[in-house]
């Protein structure tokens, strides 16, 4: 199989001589943005290696070009743990990325929110996360590099950049911490009430191995939810992957804004 290096090599023949110092993973909802890309566009299945992405409403390619005057690499779908056990099933994309010329990375998810003041529609700028279900894409790593330290992993630098924009919008953008859950089975509400006396403010099912990943490949990493829908037994609605699609576009309208504003003002 390919290095990231390798990968950029064959990138770069076909995409010519970009060179992003920004990269972005997009979750749901979010798929409009990377349309908007002036470049070029990769499907997953000419990159060996690239994950394998089996969920609806992604869009599995690497986007490559400019937007907003910046350049970017845009991954438009992730491959999530519970596709396939492995979580770090990420990391050739990541990899490629940093071999690219990123600096820094952006993560978009969906999740459920355990606030009541983080309805859904809004947005979720994560603080700092949980890794609950133990699994870390690190293991099997046979080198010293594996004992990344998270204290942290969420930078405060594009945190801050992120906040500047938001209230340029005119948007608010809430902090708080992710809980990651394995899925693909929703949560129940007992586990619910326990991530939350842990100290949970949102969950979901992805974004946590890309952040440990983006530490260990000495990437900057920022991540921004944005909440489809209120956990397990804080509310009457039903939680369902289509629900989950078709909340998602709410909460993304307002994330493109606060991301347009901040690759406009910092690349």
């Amino acid at each position: 199989m390919p290095d990231g290096a390798t990968l950029a090599g064959l990138i770069r023949a076909r995409a010519g001589a970009f060179s992003p110092r920004l990269g972005l993973v997009l979750g749901s909802g979010l798929g409009h943005l990377a349309d908007a890309v002036e470049g070029v566009a990769i499907p997953y299945q000419d990159l060996p290696g690239f994950p394998q992405i089996s969920v609806s409403g992604h869009n599995p390619h690497l986007y490559l070009g400019r937007l907003e005057g910046a350049e970017v690499a845009i991954l438009g779908a992730r491959e999530h743990y519970y596709e396939n056990g492995n979580p770090a099933a990420m990391r050739i994309a990541l990899e490629t990325l940093k071999a690219l010329g990123c600096q820094d990375l952006i993560l978009t998810n969906a999740a459920g929110s355990l606030r009541a003041d983080i309805p859904p529609g809004d947005l979720m700028l994560l603080s700092d996360h949980i890794s609950f279900n133990g699994h870390n894409p690190l293991i099997g790593e046979a080198t010293d590099a594996r004992f990344v330290p998270m204290g942290a992993a969420h930078s405060p630098r594009i945190r801050a950049a992120l906040q500047a924009s938001a209230r340029a919008a005119g948007l608010a953008l809430s902090e708080g911490v992710y809980a990651w859950y394995s899925g693909p089975s929703f949560e129940t509400p007992a586990e619910i009430r326990m991530l939350k006396t842990l100290g949970a403010d949102a969950v979901g099912m992805s974004t946590v191995p890309e952040v440990i990943l983006a530490r260990f490949l000495g990437l900057n990493v920022a991540a921004i939810s944005t909440i489809t829908n209120m956990a397990a037994g804080l509310s009457d609605e039903a939680i369902s992957h289509e629900h989950t699609k078709a909340m998602a576009p709410l909460g993304a309208a307002k994330l493109e804004r606060i991301l347009r504003h901040y690759l406009n003002n910092n690349y």
